[in-house]
């Protein structure tokens, strides 16, 4: 057994740069990308400028880290829920459940930088673009799955799908029906039921 001294202990510069990584998430989630500067996390951060770039390569690197952390953990949580399930339709339900419960979080991430896609640099973008369809690729074997007409076009109704989800948070309002609820009629929908 590890005594207290041998253990690992956190690292002052790694707590500082998560630090710096949630101040730096909280701005691009309130002003996106082009109304966040790195002046605006260091001064945010009580970083002086120099010493921000120790911590951080540069405005696009972190964009790209934080983008891709907040895709990984949506993806870890819509994976659990859609393990539990068997059915393809209960799988796809709990997806779309899961990801409108993120989407919909007051602190969410994932919807101020999927909505960066455009002010971003083209390089940047691309590695964007890339980790988004790794993340989609859970929605497309769910979709490959289900029982659907020979006539429908998987990756149109994929698409549709994802579209009507990553935009719950311009037409959600709270109270008549829970996000569950929500996600059920929107799959009901989608099954023609």
């Amino acid at each position: 057994m590890m005594s207290n001294a041998a253990r690992p202990q956190p690292d002052d510069g790694s707590s500082r740069r998560r630090e710096i990584l949630e101040i730096a998430a909280r701005l691009f989630a309130r002003k996106g990308y082009g109304g966040t500067s790195m002046r605006d996390i260091g001064e945010q951060a009580g970083v002086l400028g120099g010493s921000l770039y120790h911590h951080i390569k540069s405005k696009d690197a972190l964009f790209v880290e934080l983008h891709d952390a907040a895709l990984d953990a949506a993806q870890v949580r819509i994976e659990a829920a859609v393990a539990v399930q068997t059915e393809p339709w209960a799988r796809l339900e709990a997806a779309c459940a899961t990801l409108l419960d993120i989407q919909l979080a007051p602190d969410s991430l994932t919807m101020p930088m999927m909505n960066d896609f455009r002010a971003v640099s083209d390089a940047v973008r691309v590695q964007l673009i890339a980790r988004r369809d790794r993340f989609e690729d859970m929605f497309r074997a769910l979709v490959d799955a289900l029982p659907l007409p020979s006539h429908i076009d998987r990756s149109i109704y994929r698409t549709l799908l994802l579209s009507q989800l990553n935009t719950a948070v311009d037409w959600y309002r709270p109270g008549r029906l829970s996000v569950p609820q929500i996600a059920a009629q929107i799959v009901s929908v989608f099954r023609h039921e």
